[in-house]
């Protein structure tokens, strides 16, 4: 009888001899340590990389010339879509004028004003990635604050952010594993506590030393988990009534409408981070704060005087970022795009949650705006540590190389799917296909 490592075994096999190319590409990159620029391309299920030649809208075409339905896109920074023709030309047009200027220019004002009438926040500023724009806020709201500590949820992932590495491991917090190289212990600092558990949040901040709660609206890095009824509301009564700041990143639930989940569900942070697709890919990241916030920041800046915060980097705010982001936010990031994006969530998620119903498997989805996640489990999780519980890591690689093979390309680190402007109907109900096929060929 055929098991799950069979099953995995002869996947391998498939995609092997079908990307020949990519597998001499593989065995050509000695240069680059783990044989790719980035070590995070080795994490998919496959077992060497998949080499890309191009891609366009909503489909990618990789070095041996097989075609993919593209639910991944970057894991979000082409949201909307690959090779924008809006985008290709206004990054275009800048990179003929000079990219890099340490000074603005009359469109950096426009961005501001941008921003500001889209997201609500009244001032902003640009990082290069949403991990620098994390590191900011967290360095703001302890300067402001005069507190230390901050508060973040089990399971989450802000970039590489060192405040940010830790979790809960039997109840208690812990450094991650993958804190390579740290030698500060960031428990000292960093309170960690389940997601939706209101009495742990209660306990977190009632002792009136937490600078800042940094959170996702809806956890998207250990598997996607929605917030319960009512936890956003208590979760910004509690931090006004300690004195908290609200910091919520919104990389990847941008997704969830024009100013994203903040804006759909009508949530008023003090502090706002989104990055990814912001700029379409570009390497940039905003981050906003309301009027009391910046006033306490100026106060603060005032207080060791001007040039010595220490926060920015050289790159940030340059004019290709900016011609960038103001494509993003006026031609690309349009109404009509992201009614497109949840009319294609809602077809997807109808369509798994009806391969499931009709094979009574013991599956879920989670769905918050365009993204929809299959969870190999018969209800979604509310925390991580019930998603660590049923994440079956050969489960996972099954699934990603059988639908690898079947042409379609999904986030490689759980079953996470994003619908952008450019994915078709004919797309999504292929991808519904595959895993309609997966749970018959599936080794039972």
């Amino acid at each position: 009888m055929s098991t799950l490592h069979d099953f995995i075994a002869e996947h391998r096999e498939i995609f092997a001899s079908a990307h020949p190319q990519s597998r001499r590409l593989a065995e050509a990159g000695s240069a680059w340590r783990g044989g790719v620029p980035m070590h995070w391309m080795r994490d998919w299920a496959t077992p060497f990389p998949i080499y890309v030649a191009s891609a366009h809208d909503a489909t990618l075409i990789d070095a041996d010339g097989v075609a993919y339905d593209d639910f991944c896109l970057g894991d979000t920074p082409s949201m909307f879509g690959h090779a924008r023709p809006e985008l290709a030309a206004a990054v275009a047009r800048q990179a003929g004028e000079g990219v890099s200027f340490m000074l603005p220019t009359a469109r950096s004002n426009a961005v501001g004003e941008l921003l500001r009438r889209r997201f609500g926040m009244a001032q902003w500023q640009v990082a290069t990635t949403a991990s620098d724009a994390n590191r900011a806020v967290i360095r703001w709201a302890r300067a402001i604050t005069g507190r230390d500590q901050i508060l973040i949820f089990d399971g989450c992932y802000h970039g590489m952010v060192d405040d940010c590495f830790v979790a809960l491991k039997d109840g208690k917090p812990v450094n991650k594993a993958g804190l390579i190289g740290q030698v500060v212990d960031q428990t000292r600092t960093t309170r960690v506590i389940p997601f939706n558990d209101m009495a742990a949040l209660e306990d977190a901040l009632k002792t009136g030393d937490v600078a800042a709660v940094l959170a996702e609206p809806v956890m998207t890095n250990c598997g996607m988990i929605a917030p319960s009824p009512g936890y956003h509301a208590r979760l910004r009564e509690l931090t006004q009534h300690h004195g908290t700041l609200l910091i919520m990143d919104e990389t990847h639930t941008l997704s969830s409408g024009p100013a994203g989940y903040c804006g759909v569900h009508g949530l008023s942070p003090d502090m706002f981070v989104v990055g990814k697709a912001i700029a379409g890919g570009i390497p940039a990241a905003v981050w906003g704060v309301t009027a009391e916030v910046a006033a306490r920041m100026d106060a603060a800046q005032a207080r060791i005087g001007p040039g010595q915060s220490g926060i920015g980097t050289t790159l940030s705010g340059n004019a290709l970022v900016m011609a960038a982001i103001e494509t993003m936010l006026t031609e690309v990031m349009t109404d009509a795009a992201y009614a497109h994006m949840l009319d294609g969530a809602a077809r997807l998620v109808d369509g798994l949650r009806a391969v499931i119903a009709d094979k009574a498997l013991p599956w879920s989805v989670a769905h918050v705006g365009a993204r929809a996640e299959l969870i190999f489990a018969p209800e979604a999780p509310q925390n991580a540590a019930d998603m660590r519980a049923v994440l079956d890591h050969d489960m996972l690689e099954a699934f990603h190389l059988y639908l690898i093979n079947q042409g379609v390309l999904i986030a490689p680190f759980h079953n996470m799917m994003l619908i952008s402007p450019r994915t078709g109907f004919d797309a999504i109900d292929r991808l519904v296909a595959a895993v309609a096929q997966f749970s018959e060929d599936l080794p039972k």
